[in-house]
């Protein structure tokens, strides 16, 4: 585990990078870490070429995983803590099925709104969003920040909101991480310039969700970690972070972007946005750059 000296003398933040099948880290019980948010984003089961998993499954198969991870996460999820679960439009009914029979309390159905649509087929709309399924161990989240931001002023609206507004269940203010312009500087990339991984996660979309339902202090786990956005976004809060990844270039890749923070990757260029959110600072902590990173130690955990 890495850890990234002592915060407001008070916390000691780290992260852990598991490199297996997150099924095979629940069933040998490699982590018993106890966790307060997890954020979760699996493969959609569309054909992806993916070097260790068969991105094709049987839809009963692959929906019995699902529902094996988000039990083995709920029994390791504190009394109150969080899930986010993200999938194709079309599957909502599934997750919120798979929420619901692994005892999960539902609260939201958050519709994120692309910046840029698919092509409409023959007999369909175009589509441009994803769902993110909010749920909570129990009734009642543990911990719920009600952030306030600062969207541009839509044309039709004659005065600025003074204090902005507070953030709904649609975000449309969230630019995805396409293949093509817009994935910009954010997006991995190997030395011939192509993409680590094409489904990587924009950092402001993990902010959002990290800043809303943790604290400073709290352990967020991702199961299917990627490129490690989670992880990267956790640090600079100041949460622990437990990220679980197959593929062993992956989890290479994700220990050098948290040893080192890049430019891209830094929260700071968001904190405006939500500069009207109540106790902000307590929410937001520290910056990344007061860390003492000289103390930073690293475990790759494998197979």
């Amino acid at each position: 585990m890495i850890n990234y000296g002592r915060v407001n003398r008070e916390y000691t933040m780290g992260y852990k990078i598991i490199n297996d099948n997150c099924l095979e880290v629940f069933r040998k019980k490699k982590t018993k870490d106890v966790i307060d948010l997890t954020f979760l984003d699996p493969p959609f089961n569309q054909g992806k070429d993916y070097s260790y998993h068969e991105d094709l499954m049987e839809n009963e198969d692959y929906w019995a995983m699902m529902k094996e991870v988000c039990q083995n996460t709920y029994e390791l999820t504190s009394q109150g803590g969080a899930i986010y679960f993200m999938q194709r439009e079309k599957n909502t009914e599934f997750v919120l099925k798979c929420l619901r029979e692994t005892n999960w309390s539902f609260q939201n159905l958050i519709v994120w709104k692309k910046k840029t649509s698919a092509v409409p087929s023959s007999n369909r709309y175009g589509k441009q969003f994803q769902i993110i399924a909010f749920a909570t161990k129990g009734e009642r989240p543990r911990v719920f920040n009600k952030l306030r931001i600062s969207p541009p002023l839509p044309s039709n609206y004659k005065y600025e909101r003074e204090t902005g507004i507070f953030v709904t269940d649609v975000w449309d203010d969230i630019r995805e991480l396409t293949s093509g312009y817009f994935a910009g500087n954010e997006a991995l990339r190997d030395k011939s310039g192509d993409r680590i991984h094409k489904q990587q996660s924009p950092i402001a979309l993990l902010l959002r969700i990290i800043l809303s339902s943790s604290k400073i202090g709290d352990t967020i786990f991702d199961p299917f970690a990627g490129t490690g956005t989670t992880l990267a976004v956790a640090l600079q809060l100041q949460r622990n972070s437990i990220g679980v990844e197959i593929d062993p270039k992956n989890a290479e890749h994700i220990k050098k972007r948290l040893q080192t923070i890049s430019e891209s990757d830094l929260i700071d260029k968001f904190y405006t946005e939500y500069i009207n959110t109540e106790n902000l600072s307590k929410i937001w902590g520290d910056s990344f750059n007061h860390f003492e990173k000289q103390n930073a130690k690293l475990t790759l955990f494998g197979n």
